[in-house]
């Protein structure tokens, strides 16, 4: 029987969930939920003078935002260290680590004078067989003993087999003087206990696979299967930094991108299912697979995250779109909408949302829904607004007073409107925009009657013609 799939993700607390952090979760939470699965969450927070409380809180929302769903608790890794020390000891008692009482001192002069002779500064300690009778009464760390002959191999399902001599190996430290773990060690011990066959992570960490390797088989656990990705760099091919824009998924957030699109372009953002640029979230667990990741970094594009965007907005359910504005709205420290501008926003929805790739445009062509009368027209929407354009309005509102409030009769009324004045539609659409939005460009002249619906719209054009 196969063992179920268990994957996790490991944010260290130091700051915001950054955007290649967010894709890493994303190719786990995708992993595990397309085989039925668990995906857990480890918060690395060993390091506890860069650790905060509020570096975790980031990484949660941020995660709450992609949709990247955990199974069980929250795990701390500082509060496991009692246990990462107790595999320390157990390999210690066996044979298959020893204390080391070599000293920074001795260690800096050994390196400097292999430097100085031209060879390895690889540090083989003394310690390493020395028997416990000669052992100082001093501090000492714990190292594990490496192999030193042969190699190791990496069987990754994504940089193929890496292979370490292991002579290149150094004896790890697993405790250091302080009988505190160190962070290789923690990782591992943390990895088995709960359960996890796939680490899927930056490849970064590929040369840290081969000495975790070492825990493993000296404690004879399976080795997960690994799934090391290429990092993400910016357009101009470098590692993605600050120069490059937003660094944080709680900045997309804000700027006004939909969670599926983000989830969409990180999912595309270095792997990929034949020619599919678009899917869905239900597609992506289907699809994704370890195979489908490519060995080369991936670029953020900004203009294919819009892209992708703005289709998955005109394909939105349109309540869970409103939602989601709202949210964004909270996000962005931007003004809350009041109920009747949420139920206005609703209507609008289906008539905007195809036009836009952000929710800041989509706000502004839903501008005609959410202002209240009465309507100020900004300086280009005056200009449509002269005495004769007042003039035709204050002429046309009597023909809509009793007509039939659908798209094929407004627009024959005001086709026929057009054509008794002697001139085509495109002329009032300008005078028309003007009244019912107080813009120069504005959704459809007939989306904006219907969603604002009879009374609304008569009384602007009203106004206008005043």
């Amino acid at each position: 029987m196969t063992q179920p799939v268990v994957t996790r993700f490991a944010p260290s607390p130091t700051g915001f969930l950054h955007i290649g952090g967010a894709r890493t979760a994303l190719f786990n939470w995708l992993y595990a939920r397309g085989r039925s699965g668990t995906f857990l969450l480890r918060i690395e927070d060993t390091d506890r003078a860069r650790s905060t409380p509020e570096a975790t809180q980031a990484i949660l929302d941020g995660m709450a935002w992609l949709g990247l769903d955990h199974d069980g608790d929250v795990i701390s890794q500082f509060d496991r260290a009692d246990r990462h020390a107790e595999v320390a000891n157990q390999l210690l008692s066996e044979g298959k680590a020893y204390k080391c009482f070599a000293t920074q001192d001795e260690i800096a002069a050994f390196r400097d004078a292999a430097r100085a002779e031209g060879k390895s500064t690889l540090f083989r300690s003394p310690w390493r067989d020395a028997p416990e009778d000669t052992h100082p009464d001093a501090p000492f760390v714990v190292r594990i003993k490496a192999p030193q002959d042969g190699e190791t191999v990496i069987r990754d399902e994504v940089q193929g087999d890496v292979t370490i001599r292991n002579d290149q190996l150094d004896d790890m430290v697993m405790l250091r003087a302080d009988g505190t773990p160190v962070y290789m060690l923690a990782v591992v011990v943390d990895d088995h206990d709960m359960g996890v066959t796939h680490v899927i992570r930056g490849d970064d960490h590929l040369n840290n696979a081969a000495r975790q390797m070492m825990i493993y088989n000296a404690m004879g656990w399976d080795v997960p299967v690994w799934a090391h990705i290429p990092l993400i760099h910016g357009a101009d091919g470098k590692k993605l930094s600050k120069r490059h824009g937003a660094l944080g998924a709680q900045e997309y957030q804000a700027m006004g991108y939909p969670a599926a699109g983000m989830r969409n372009y990180l999912a595309r953002l270095g792997w990929s299912h034949g020619d599919d640029e678009f899917f869905s979230d239900a597609q992506a667990r289907d699809w994704f697979d370890l195979g489908g990741i490519g060995k080369s970094p991936a670029r953020f594009d900004v203009k294919k995250l819009e892209n992708l965007c703005g289709q998955h907005m005109a394909q939105a359910d349109d309540a869970a779109l409103q939602r989601e504005i709202i949210a964004f709205l909270a996000a962005a420290a931007l003004p809350e909408i009041t109920i009747s501008q949420q139920d206005a926003l609703l209507a609008a929805l289906p008539y905007v949302k195809e036009r836009a790739k952000t929710f800041p445009e989509l706000l502004e062509k839903a501008h005609f829904a959410l202002t209240e009368r009465p309507i100020s027209p900004d300086e280009k929407a005056s200009k449509a607004l002269d005495t004769v354009s007042r003039g035709i309005l204050a002429q046309l509102t009597p023909h809509l007073q009793t007509v039939s409030w659908d798209r094929d009769t407004l627009e024959a009324v005001l086709n026929d409107f057009a054509a008794a004045q002697d001139t085509k539609f495109g002329k009032l659409a300008g005078p028309l925009r003007a009244a019912l939005a107080g813009r120069a460009v504005t959704p459809s002249v007939f989306d904006m009657m219907l969603v604002l619906g009879r009374k609304e719209s008569l009384a602007r054009l009203e106004d206008a013609a005043t």
